[in-house]
């Protein structure tokens, strides 16, 4: 995720917020898009299943449950509901801690500010005392984490290099097509850099996070090749209309050290996409 520039900034996001103001996610409907594009803002959001400090992440952190705790169409249920919302617009904060006890003083902290417990000048003050701190524990736990995920996607993206079939390009983008089109593989409409596509495709990280996928939306998107990031752009300038093909694409020709602003795509991450192009929709 972006967390070397996008914590610090919801850092001072957090400084500036007054009581009546709150977080709000705002979506577009892909990550294809150049960095300048792509204006989603969920900072917080884990890119890894691992924790800052290059160990497994603490078991208490894993547990998960598919259901609400309450009755089934209880207020209690709903009050439940609300307050999932509510977490869902801060994001996944598991990337800032370590087990499961910083876990529970975050929580505490936020149930404090939320029932009022933490008064409005105890709130300011603490942020004036600790705020340098804060920051600088972010930010390194931000690159830490980004160190790792980048390890991680390029030794990947070396290994699909290394297979049977793929082309890898001197920008490093490796392409290898797994099916033809309807003319078979190599034949066919092939788009320039200026052409328009319509596209399925499925975008993963390297420890498998889905980031995006037009395939879980069930509509496939259309695209002009100058809007989107330069990896995709060269590697769909290779295939050939009906084709589908896994791509990797490096870091310098995604999005770079600082990834996305919503923190999907963190900064150093090599991105893997299936894709298949249906149509060119201009030469």
């Amino acid at each position: 995720m972006a967390m070397s520039r996008a914590i610090p900034l919801l850092l001072t996001t957090i400084l500036s917020l007054t009581p009546s103001q709150s977080f709000t996610n705002h979506f577009t409907t892909n990550h294809l898009l150049s960095p300048s594009k792509s204006q989603r803002t969920n900072p917080l959001r884990l890119a890894t299943g691992e924790s800052s400090n290059g160990d497994e992440e603490s078991p208490e952190l894993k547990v998960t449950v598919n259901n609400s705790p309450f009755p089934e169409n209880s207020h209690e249920e709903l009050m439940y509901c609300l307050g999932v919302n509510l977490a869902r617009q801060l994001g996944d904060i598991r990337p800032l801690v370590e087990d499961s006890s910083e876990l529970a003083n975050v929580a505490k902290g936020l149930l404090d500010v939320v029932i009022g417990r933490l008064s409005e000048e105890g709130q300011v003050g603490l942020l004036k005392t600790r705020g340098v701190d804060l920051n600088n524990l972010i930010t390194e736990r931000a690159d830490s984490l980004r160190k790792r995920v980048e390890e991680s996607g390029r030794a990947m993206l070396q290994e699909m290099s290394d297979t049977a079939g793929t082309t890898t390009l001197p920008s490093g983008v490796v392409i290898h097509p797994i099916e033809p089109g309807p003319e078979g593989f190599g034949s066919g409409t092939r788009p320039t850099a200026s052409s328009s596509v319509k596209v399925h495709y499925h975008g993963t990280l390297s420890d498998g996070t889905v980031f995006d996928s037009s395939l879980s939306r069930g509509e496939p998107v259309k695209f002009a090749l100058n809007s989107v990031i330069p990896g995709w752009k060269e590697a769909i300038q290779k295939m050939h209309a009906g084709e589908t093909a896994m791509i990797g694409i490096p870091p310098e020709m995604g999005y770079g050290k600082e990834g996305t602003p919503d923190g999907r795509i963190p900064g150093g991450a090599t991105l893997f996409f299936k894709v298949q192009l249906i149509d060119v929709l201009t030469a």
